[in-house]
């Protein structure tokens, strides 16, 4: 019989993960394989500056290697986050049911499972060249460091923006070999598209948050989130136009990023803050908005 309580309301997969058996299903949780969204967000930025160096052409294998990467790194990043997080996660009642917070995984065992998606991430790795390995393995701090953020800074998005974003430094040495200001730009811009993003699901948990002692955004903001998220994505949106003119001067070229800013602005202006369900459906729509700026990447970076 399968207990509803074990199974997260915002999860994906709510049958497929019911379906499971009772011993494999909080590792398919504390992964969030239930949850993919956050794998794509991830894997984005790299599929954008491989797209921008002109590499999807030559070097296909590259996405694969990256979305491999980006689902395998994700879950590892949510099982150190959970791990750490546990105390707090146990306050709030978006998180309280998560496997180590509910007591269904031994953190013994989710440090196992860390290093078993670790390995998968290691696979990954060797298939780069140096530069962009070097490049790789200079975020591991960054991640180490995130989940204590929400503890002494109002602005955890900001480091999860530096964190989620970092792809796109790997993305584009692995096809060219160097960090270029092409790929700088791309990467700033990436950061303030997270935090606008994560901002917006940070919404879901302002009450409990408070009760808990969690700092975010969201409630840094307060009754301003929606002009703090519109400045964010418009700085996003100003950053990635620069990255396009580095490649391509032409003032046509930068109407391929019109798609995916129309989205963003219907992400706000559209926005109900207030809302229990709306915030959750505005951050899975960023897997939308991340293929449109893929889209622009390929058309401006294949006619370069």
């Amino acid at each position: 019989m399968t207990n509803p309580d074990q199974i997260v309301p915002d999860s994906e997969g709510r049958s497929l993960v019911a379906a499971l058996p009772s011993a494999l299903r909080p590792y398919v949780q504390l992964a969030r394989f239930d949850r993919p969204i956050g794998a794509w967000l991830l894997f984005w930025p790299g599929a954008w500056a491989i797209a921008l160096a002109n590499g999807v052409a030559e070097r296909w294998d590259l996405l694969l290697w990256f979305a491999l990467g980006a689902v395998a790194m994700r879950g590892a990043g949510c099982v150190y986050n959970d791990i750490v997080d546990r105390d707090l996660d146990a306050q709030v009642a978006r998180t309280r049911d998560r496997p180590i917070a509910s007591g269904r995984v031994s953190r013994k065992a989710a440090w196992i499972y860390l290093l078993a998606l670790c390995l998968v991430g290691l696979i990954v790795l060797l298939h780069l060249n140096g530069v962009a390995q070097i490049v790789a393995l200079a975020s591991l701090a960054l991640v180490a460091a995130y989940p204590f953020m929400k503890r002494i800074t109002w602005w955890p998005q900001a480091w999860l923006g530096l964190v989620f974003s970092w792809a796109a430094l790997v993305g584009w040495p692995a096809v060219t070999g160097r960090i270029e200001p092409p790929v700088l730009l791309l990467y700033a811009g990436a950061i303030f598209w997270v935090i606008g993003y994560d901002t917006i699901y940070a919404l879901q948990d302002v009450e409990d948050d408070a009760l808990a002692g969690v700092k975010s955004s969201a409630r840094a903001l307060g009754r301003h989130v929606r002009g703090g998220v519109s400045a964010f994505y418009l700085l996003a949106l100003i950053l990635w136009a620069g990255a396009i003119w580095l490649i391509r001067p032409q003032a046509l070229a930068l109407a391929a990023l019109l798609p995916v800013a129309l989205h963003l602005g219907w992400q706000v202006a559209t926005l109900a803050p207030a809302d229990p369900y709306d915030p959750l459906t505005k951050f899975r729509s960023n897997r939308f908005a991340g293929m449109l700026m893929f889209l622009a990447c390929l058309v401006i970076g294949g006619t370069s």
